[in-house]
């Protein structure tokens, strides 16, 4: 008689997942973190004004139809220790789930009604295989499976593998990442309304140049949504 091991069970008996904020125990269904802490994070609430803190950034710099962030990311360890995660630790189903939550409350919202697809930004090719993932391709499947857009990786392109923006002033930041994306195929973009993802937005500067690669082409809109906005 043979007997069929479950592993992923076992391994999660062994090593049970904890919430990435506060260690406890927390289910498959959960992941990353748990309800408690989810509960007890910064909703910015933006989806619900077309005039935010996140759109008034782009104001005098190019045309954004409307933006919204799930967090807000300064002074919230939670919101900190999720995106660092997703980012570093290979936690892409943190992104995935946040998706998927955020993409119920766009798709409630006749700001969002427009959308014809989601994109993320992308990482330049050396950084993605170093990291094994673009975060941004996490939380933009998690918003194409609640709101019923399709999703693509490969229809925009960072052509040059920039320095961090991390210490860098508004000026440079622009400066660093001046006309490094590309649109693959502009043919599949005429005509329609974008919305860009990224993880967290500080200044703008890196949706900015890659809403304007987007822009060039005839008859295309950009909206905006990320996980976490500095403020």
């Amino acid at each position: 008689m043979s007997v069929n091991f479950d592993f992923t069970k076992l391994t999660s008996i062994i090593y049970p997942p904890l919430c990435l904020t506060c260690k406890c125990k927390i289910s498959s269904k959960e992941q990353g973190i748990c309800l408690e802490c989810d509960h007890k994070l910064p909703r910015t609430n933006f989806q619900n004004s077309k005039e935010n803190k996140f759109s008034e950034r782009f104001w005098g710099r190019i045309p954004v139809h409307t933006a919204s962030a799930m967090y807000y990311f300064n002074g919230n360890e939670s919101v900190k220790k999720m995106i660092h995660g997703l980012k570093y630790q290979g936690k892409t189903d943190i992104g995935e789930r946040i998706g998927r939550i955020f993409g119920k409350r766009l798709r409630k919202n006749s700001n969002f009604d427009g959308v014809d697809m989601i994109l993320p930004v992308p990482l330049h090719w050396t950084r993605q295989r170093e990291r094994g993932y673009n975060q941004s391709d996490c939380f933009a499947k998690g918003l194409s499976e609640s709101m019923g857009r399709n999703w693509h990786r490969d229809y925009l392109k960072r052509n040059k593998n920039t320095t961090s923006q991390t210490k860098k002033s508004i000026s440079e930041r622009i400066e660093n990442v001046s006309n490094i994306f590309e649109v693959v195929d502009p043919k599949l973009l005429q005509g329609k309304h974008i919305l860009l993802v990224d993880d967290v937005v500080t200044t703008g500067a890196t949706l900015e140049a890659c809403a304007e690669a987007i822009l060039k082409i005839p008859g295309t809109t950009v909206s905006m949504a990320t996980i976490a906005i500095a403020v």
